[in-house]
């Protein structure tokens, strides 16, 4: 699985650019699948029929990555940015934007030196081309860049721009693959503009609609320096979703979920975030709602170019979702 998460982190694709991100999702699963199609706004579904008397079940991981956008390009040449999706702009200064005609620049900080008075607003943001004046800038306004970041094997964990979410379809691409027999309807969808709010999932679910949601993403990771009250640990598993920012994961879909890793020996842990959400979200709202949850990978550094994960979650996240597949799903055993 390690060459597809290189092959998919590599790969550009800021909100509404998810093209070549699809196109290579397409390759890995269209042998896999009985229904392979692109909806209007760029959602990929993939559908795998079972054997019948179970759900139509959804699983969402978002082919999109944080971007930049131009907005701005003054007479020497230096061009503003406004982040698409959650870009901290404390963690840009020194980093690499490429846009989809190959033009490179470095992304710089007014002031960056200047540090009692740096002003960490995406306002303060501009791009360096290498260029002496505005007619030599190689991008116009209105054009979206992604991060440039080769992907990193550092053995165990593996770090990439664009972890978030990438580790979540190869996770799905895999869950398809490994699938033998499943008596559900299952809909795996790739989708499109996560990061600039949910939208794919949101057009992706009331298209389906699916009796069960669950989307496949990263969650910040507790186990770094000064990071205190959260519970998740990069290594430990794949989280099982309680509530975000947005979303209060289905009560006997979580239980289903957790009795399944138990019952598999699978190591997971439960995760509670107070901010933040997914397509879970998107999912769980449509039509009249379904029973929707998600199966977290835990992150390092999220929205930054270097997102760090464990391979073992991401390889225990597929072992759970196939587990869970392949027999009924019960959602009655929620009820406390």
């Amino acid at each position: 699985m390690k060459n597809l998460i290189k092959q998919l982190t590599e790969a550009y694709g800021p909100p509404g650019y998810e093209h070549a991100v699809r196109d290579i999702i397409k390759d890995h699963v269209t042998p896999h699948a009985d229904q392979v199609e692109t909806d209007p706004l760029g959602n990929l579904h993939v559908v795998k029929r079972g054997s019948g008397g179970g759900l139509k079940v959804m699983l969402a991981a978002h082919m999109d990555e944080i971007g930049l956008i131009v907005t701005h390009i003054d007479d020497k040449g230096f061009a503003r940015l406004t982040p698409l999706g959650g870009v901290r702009a404390e963690t840009m200064v020194g980093n690499r934007a490429i846009f989809t005609n190959g033009a490179l620049g470095v992304i710089n900080i007014d002031n960056w030196l200047m540090h009692d008075g740096l002003d960490s607003s995406h306002r303060k943001l501009y791009l360096d081309f290498g260029v002496k004046d505005k007619k030599s800038v190689p991008v116009r306004v209105g054009d979206v860049a992604g991060f440039e970041r080769p992907w990193v094997d550092l053995g165990e964990t593996m770090v990439a721009k664009s972890m978030d979410d990438r580790i979540g379809c190869a996770i799905l691409i895999e869950t398809l693959q490994q699938l033998q027999q499943t008596p559900h309807e299952v809909h795996f969808v790739f989708t499109v503009q996560e990061e600039v709010g949910t939208r794919g999932a949101a057009t992706a679910a009331y298209k389906v609609h699916p009796d069960v949601s669950i989307a496949v993403d990263v969650t910040d990771s507790g186990d770094i320096p000064k990071r205190k009250n959260f519970d998740v640990k990069m290594g430990d598993g794949p989280a099982i979703k309680v509530m975000d920012g947005g979303m209060l994961a289905h009560p006997g879909l979580k239980k289903w979920l957790a009795d399944t890793a138990a019952k598999n020996k699978i190591p997971y842990q439960m995760e509670i975030m107070t901010f933040g959400t997914t397509d879970a979200r998107a999912m769980q709202l449509a039509h009249e709602g379904s029973a929707a949850g998600a199966v977290s990978i835990p992150c390092r550094y999220v929205h930054t170019p270097s997102e760090m994960v464990s391979y073992s979650d991401a390889q225990n996240a597929v072992k759970l979702l196939v587990a869970l597949l392949s027999g009924p799903i019960n959602l009655e055993d929620g009820k406390r």
